[in-house]
């Protein structure tokens, strides 16, 4: 408990840097000398910023710990499954039949898309024979550049590839008040995750073991692709695709805590809202005023991380 009060107070300390960094002269002397324009960009933008920054990170790493214990593979997540891909070409789809669609609309159509993307995943990984644990995320990472594929194709038939790279590029720059709020919807799935964490528990261990417990093994499994798919649906919307961090954080709290749903879905959360804040910091210090999209910071950081996991993973099997 020490520990994760710890986990807490530095995600806090992130949190507080991160409202004082940027273009804008925000600091705690304007702030008490009263200077209207940085309390207003402190309120309008800094604040919901931040705010987003901690409910993406938190939604992506539960998201990518849920889809980790149904597939039964450390390797996957949703960036690495489809989800997110899917979910793109669910947004482009709205985008081209109906435009003037609130975003709202839009959210729950690539949540529906992301859904099916999820579930065709898992149907092509129980006609695969051989599961080793290597396979899957390499049938995952081919399966995303499929839809990938399609959806850039009409993206680029219909002269929307400037609103794809937007969505599948995590980029919080232009997160505004009243431009983030469903982001939320991410923090009442990880509540949802927390209660029917045991449940996830009891599934990542196998249908049968599930079954014999007298959990209703189909009915875990559709509560834990909906709360993927909505969860990464939001994320896409508001702020674009975060790579890897689905995979990172839930290995890194494995290796920690083990694999007791209950007691890792604070730290994931935690963990999950302090790497997305950290890399956002650096990417608004390195090349101060502009600012790198967290996307290709948590990408470059993630894939290093990635690789380290896989040739740590092969060195134990040899």
């Amino acid at each position: 408990m020490k520990l994760l009060s710890a986990a807490i107070a530095l995600t806090i300390g992130l949190a507080i840097v991160s409202l004082f960094i940027g273009a804008s002269d925000v600091s705690l002397s304007t702030l008490l000398s009263g200077q209207d324009r940085a309390v207003q960009v402190l309120l309008a933008s800094r604040i919901p910023r931040t705010l987003a920054l901690m409910l993406a990170g938190s939604s992506m790493a539960i998201a990518g710990m849920i889809m980790q214990m149904l597939v039964r593979n450390r390797f996957v997540e949703p960036s690495t499954a489809g989800t997110v891909e899917s979910a793109s070409m669910g947004l482009l789809v709205a985008t081209l039949v109906a435009p003037g669609m609130p975003v709202f609309g839009k959210m729950l159509v690539a949540a529906l898309f992301a859904l099916a993307g999820t579930a065709l995943f898992l149907r092509i990984l129980r006609q695969v024979k051989m599961r080793d644990v290597l396979i899957v995320p390499l049938i995952g990472i081919m399966f995303s550049g499929v839809i990938s594929a399609i959806t850039t194709f009409f993206a680029y038939r219909f002269d929307l590839l400037q609103s794809l790279l937007a969505w599948t590029t995590g980029d919080f720059s232009g997160v505004l008040r009243g431009r983030y709020e469903l982001l939320w919807i991410g923090f009442v799935l990880t509540i949802f995750a927390y209660i029917a964490a045991d449940r996830f528990t009891v599934a990542g261990m196998g249908r049968d073991f599930t079954v014999n417990l007298g959990v209703n093994y189909r009915r875990v499994v559709s509560l834990g692709l909906g709360i993927v798919s909505l969860g990464t649906a939001v994320v896409v919307v508001t702020v674009g695709m975060i790579p890897f961090l689905g995979l990172i954080v839930p290995n890194v709290v494995s290796i920690m805590f083990g694999d007791n749903m209950r007691k890792s879905v604070p730290w994931v959360a935690v963990m999950g809202a302090s790497f997305v804040l950290l890399c956002d910091i650096v990417g608004r210090v390195i090349r101060q005023p502009y600012e790198i999209p967290i996307g290709v910071v948590v990408g470059v950081v993630g894939s290093g991380i990635f690789l380290y996991l896989l040739l740590r993973r092969r060195a134990n099997v040899a």
